[in-house]
């Protein structure tokens, strides 16, 4: 009962505090919102997609038939290239003076004899010229020639297989031709059409498809952990040596003090949350529905308490006030980049991947994210619950250790 008094207490105290101070109030409001805007600005800017011109391109065909216009045509068409990349037949007078009028950043040129060398399984090439004016767009043309090139032998190594069995089984040469290239076009349209599967998967990626909701939220996540420890080391204040043992006397515990600063921290900082999550919905594409509200908080409750009990851990185990800030700055900067908020976590390594579902951070922002960008309509709280009680153990472990190494 005397515990229970003690902690009402100081939470009474707390918000005497907060009365006393509350000019202050709007600035610890404003000035994260501030800084993390300007920051999610820069960063938006950065994975926003910008519109580029398109880069114009010639293709030259000097071994003019039915088989190379297919490929030709393939390449217009094929994944690799992108729609940034706009491709010209013309003959190679009109390429090379295409090239001097800087109308084109390069062409392509099919030799002569282009087909007959693919049939037979001899070395093929595809030349590319660029325009030294346009050298970066020249490079980019040459590089996506070039895997297009790599696609074309690989095709053309599984077909000289079946060519040297169809006339092994006595197949007359027209038939054999016109099968060995029927093949030969099922090869080239899988492996060049292939990567259409990684194109289809990048678009998951919400940091590039979606940067300003993505980012939104990511600094939406920020500000509640820049708020959680702003206001925790507002309620907290240094108390000499001889109060500190008074209070022992009186059987007040620091462990009190602590669930005090807690609550009160979580509650205005949850207030502060509700304020900006009315900005933060107008600029989701998605509709939010009420059930998600309750899912949210939920999920920012069950952040923000171990969070909270993190910088308690902190401040148990460092008596320098200042060693102490510096240590809980470094936590948060830390919880922060982990959860993918600043830089998304598909770019982290694989084996920092396959840690994150252990963290607390990752763990709260991703369903978040999830119930915010991708219409989840469940949440696994369990996680979160599991860790709030490892360290709720571990505060007041070390709490009560402290408290008898005091006696």
């Amino acid at each position: 009962m005397h515990y229970m008094r003690h902690i009402q207490l100081f939470i009474k105290n707390h918000l005497m505090q907060l009365r006393r101070k509350w000019l202050s109030l709007p600035l610890l409001f404003m000035f994260p919102i501030i800084i993390v805007g300007l920051t999610a600005a820069i960063i938006i800017t950065y994975f926003m997609p910008t519109e580029k011109e398109t880069v114009q391109v010639g293709l030259v065909n000097l071994d003019e038939n039915e088989q190379t216009e297919l490929i030709v045509k393939l390449i217009e068409h094929s994944s690799q290239l992108g729609s940034f990349i706009a491709i010209h037949s013309m003959t190679e007078k009109e390429a090379e003076t295409a090239i001097e009028n800087n109308k084109i950043s390069s062409y392509i040129t099919f030799p002569d004899q282009f087909t007959h060398h693919l049939m037979q399984g001899q070395s093929v090439e595809i030349p590319v010229t660029g325009n030294p004016n346009q050298q970066a767009e020249s490079l980019l043309v040459n590089e996506l020639i070039e895997s297009v090139s790599r696609h074309i032998r690989a095709s053309q190594a599984n077909i000289l297989a079946i060519n040297f069995y169809a006339r092994e089984f006595g197949m007359n040469d027209d038939e054999r031709n016109d099968f060995v290239f029927e093949q030969f076009k099922d090869f080239l349209l899988y492996t060049v059409g292939r990567d259409r599967v990684l194109t289809e998967r990048e678009i998951t990626n919400l940091a590039t498809s979606s940067p300003i909701q993505y980012f939104a939220v990511g600094s939406w996540f920020i500000l509640i952990s820049i708020w959680l420890l702003t206001i925790y080391n507002f309620f907290t204040k240094e108390n000499p040596m001889l109060l500190r043992n008074r209070m022992r006397l009186y059987g007040v515990l620091e462990i009190q003090q602590t669930i005090a600063k807690m609550f009160v921290t979580v509650i205005v900082t949850v207030i502060f949350a509700g304020l900006s999550f009315l900005v933060l919905k107008n600029t989701l594409e998605e509709t939010v529905i009420p059930v998600d509200y309750l899912r949210i908080t939920i999920l920012t409750l069950l952040y923000s308490g171990i969070f909270m009990q993190c910088l308690g851990i902190i401040e148990s185990l460092i008596t320098s006030h200042k060693l102490r800030l510096l240590m809980q700055s470094l936590f948060t900067i830390s919880s922060v980049i982990i959860s993918g908020a600043i830089i998304p976590v598909i770019y982290y390594p694989l084996w920092i991947q396959k840690l994150l579902p252990y963290l607390f951070s990752y763990e709260a922002l991703s369903w978040i994210q999830d119930i915010l960008l991708n219409n989840r309509l469940y949440a696994d709280y369990i996680p979160l619950l599991l860790m709030n009680a490892a360290a709720a153990f571990i505060l007041i472990s070390i709490s009560v250790w402290k408290e008898r190494a005091a006696i």
